[in-house]
């Protein structure tokens, strides 16, 4: 509970009976929370209040929330969390590109949106695209990156990586616990002028989990979202996915 007491979220959300359940689970566990239901209120509180995560509906009275994820992007990183009741993978898609960083679709569980929020928080503690300049390790479970040396071990061993499954694990390193798009990785890795072709994306990353997860057939670290990307856990305990 200690972790997330007095964090300030933002609900952005137009149904009254989804905002009072999200302001009582939320409050419960010591979340302080401010209300919007339209992006005219919700612009307003992060600039006057900033949260340390928001929690956000697409479709709202007065636009939508993907053109506030866009506009808040260009100079904010704070976490947001898309809740939806659009469920297609497109929909998924165009709202992580556009800068959230995980998406729920309703209905949903009190214990489902709460592990959403905490690895949106400790994503948020993150450098957004790449580490900091003074971070030379980046330590998660069994993986360790020692970036000075441009090493990485699994396990304790040493692996050799090709210079693209290397830029590839640090995207995804840096940005443990947030989903990553196909075309957000193409474009990161291979470069902005990379044709959208995940079939490549999906070869290298099969060759990287062969040589990075203990058992590349049952990934731990590595995990596939289907039909959007890809998301590197930011921790884990040594148990099963």
């Amino acid at each position: 509970m200690s972790e997330i007491k007095g964090i300030r979220v933002l609900v952005v959300e137009d149904e009254l009976a989804l905002r009072r359940f999200l302001r009582t689970t939320l409050t419960a566990r010591e979340f302080v929370v401010e209300e919007a239901e339209t992006l005219r209120q919700a612009k307003l509180l992060v600039t006057s209040h900033p949260p340390e995560i928001i929690l956000l509906d697409l479709g709202l009275p007065d636009g939508d929330g993907i053109d506030f994820t866009r506009e808040l992007r260009e100079w904010s990183q704070i976490p947001i969390v898309v809740i939806s009741a659009r469920g297609r993978e497109e929909d998924k898609v165009t709202a992580l590109d556009a800068g959230a960083d995980d998406y729920l679709t309703k209905p949903f569980g009190v214990n489902e949106l709460m592990a959403r929020i905490r690895v949106a928080l400790r994503h948020g503690q993150r450098h957004d695209k790449y580490p900091l300049p003074d971070q030379q390790v980046i330590e998660i479970g069994f993986l360790r990156m020692d970036l000075q040396r441009r090493e990485v071990f699994s396990q304790g061993a040493l692996v050799a990586l090709t210079p693209i499954e290397y830029r590839l694990l640090l995207l995804m390193a840096s940005n443990a616990g947030r989903v990553l798009t196909h075309r957000y990785i193409l474009k990161e890795v291979w470069g902005a002028g990379y044709p959208h072709q995940p079939h490549t994306l999906r070869v290298f990353m099969a060759q990287l989990r062969r040589k990075v997860e203990p058992n590349p057939t049952r990934p731990q670290l590595l995990l596939t979202e289907m039909g959007v990307g890809y998301r590197l856990r930011d921790s884990w305990d040594g148990t099963a996915a």
